[in-house]
């Protein structure tokens, strides 16, 4: 049987009541108009029946595949970090950025061998369904050192059991926060042990007996005077490095003759330290062009190449300041001296802060370990180049290579292109 709709049936008893109206208003019978309209009732009754309020469900439809989707791979490289498309443990797209990292034969293969992590391997070999994202730090992928951040996303339906793996190199944050982290660890140290001992000697002289020797006090003092001095010393290149930093994306707009700041620098070395400075010797190109620079940044560059230089090479042996003409019409600067020389594994780690290659050694020449640090923020201030070759037992040369003048101020551009220097402090 047929059933009625909801507005078939209130057309039908707006009918009713319309003809039951006319029916009394010609004059029939109660009983006359009664009985049609019970009958009438009893049909619809039951014909509606079964009458169903709610709207049939709309067929479903087939949803498109992702992987088919003609824009998918212009998607997946559109994202410079590692991005890979896992299903049931597989992966099955990854975008070039992956390719370099794991390399170019991880479509198709097991994730879990391409990402050699046991955290990684857990979570994308489970086949348990994924309500939001998870986060798995790996360490050592790529290289030892790296650090990334591995997130892994649903996609689709979850029979399809796929998952989006996103890698984030988290490597420069980390190494950031170390740094940090170890600065202000070597901060302290270095003012805490002159301090320590500062203090120490004047509790000593503050005793009534031991201060009336003349002998004892005036050792006390010159120990205390060269402790203070250690100290300022210290903060004085703290805070030089700490305004260098500050300026590092400000390139400087002056020009400066490189050849007569270097002959002046090498003049105070040779009249200020006696014999071992009257051993610098200084060769400079003619004709050289001017540099765009900081002039008291390059000074102090020079100072503390050449001061290094005196303090490690052995007396007696010359200290070698050269000025020439570079590759690409650089100016290059070169300081070698005859000492000890540095061992391969302490040469990138030379300009950390505080970085000693013999600790002892540096604190006794008054050394704050500071002197490379600056030197190589200096270069990076400049778009320079830095580099440091040393022979043990015969002695180190260091080179700074600074781009000729440009014409036109830089932009940010300019800061993208601009060579790294060595990372790597010794004073």
């Amino acid at each position: 049987m047929n059933r009625l709709t909801i507005s078939q049936i209130t057309a039908s008893l707006a009918m009713l009541l319309l003809g039951t109206g006319g029916a009394l208003l010609l004059g029939a019978s109660p009983i006359a108009i009664a009985l049609p309209i019970l009958g009438g009732l009893l049909v619809l009754l039951i014909c509606a029946e079964g009458v169903s309020t709610r709207q049939p469900a709309p067929a479903p439809l087939d949803a498109p595949d992702l992987l088919g989707h003609p824009d998918f791979a212009s998607l997946l490289e559109g994202i410079s970090d590692p991005l890979m498309l896992v299903e049931r443990s597989r992966i099955v797209r990854a975008n070039r950025a992956a390719q370099r990292l794991l390399g170019t034969h991880i479509e198709g293969e097991d994730a879990r061998i391409a990402i050699r992590h046991p955290a990684a391997a857990e979570r994308l070999a489970s086949t348990a369904p994924l309500a939001e994202p998870v986060m798995v730090e790996l360490v050592g992928l790529g290289s030892r050192d790296q650090r990334w951040q591995m997130r892994i996303a649903p996609v689709g339906q979850v029979a399809d059991m796929r998952r989006l793996v996103h890698l984030v190199d988290h490597s420069g944050t980390h190494a950031a926060e170390r740094m940090r982290v170890d600065f202000v660890a070597n901060a302290s140290h270095e003012l805490r042990t002159p301090l320590a001992g500062i203090l120490g000697f004047i509790e000593t002289l503050a005793d009534p007996e031991l201060g009336k020797d003349t002998e004892t006090r005036q050792r006390f003092l010159k120990i205390m005077d060269g402790e203070a001095r250690r100290m300022q010393r210290l903060i004085d290149d703290l805070i030089s490095l700490s305004r260098i930093e500050a300026e590092k994306y400000r390139a400087p707009d002056t020009l400066v003759d490189l050849s007569e700041l270097a002959a002046e620098v090498v003049g105070v070395f040779r009249s200020s330290h006696g014999d071992r400075g009257r051993e610098v010797e200084m060769e400079i190109a003619p004709q050289l062009p001017s540099v765009q620079g900081d002039r008291a940044q390059l000074s102090q560059l020079l100072h503390n190449l050449i001061g290094n230089s005196i303090k490690y090479g052995r007396p007696g042996t010359p200290v070698r300041v050269t000025l020439n003409e570079g590759p690409s019409s650089m100016t290059r600067l070169t300081v070698a001296d005859e000492g000890e020389g540095i061992g391969p594994d302490h040469l990138p780690r030379l300009t950390e802060r505080f970085y000693r290659v013999d600790s002892g050694r540096s604190r006794a020449m008054g050394g704050t370990g500071l002197g490379l640090a600056i030197v190589k923020h200096i270069v990076e201030r400049h778009r320079g180049r830095f580099d440091i070759a040393s022979t043990l037992g015969k002695g180190t040369t260091i080179t700074v290579l600074l781009p000729p003048p440009m014409e036109e101020a830089p932009n940010k551009s300019d800061e993208k292109r601009r060579p790294s220097a060595l990372s790597g402090t010794m004073s």
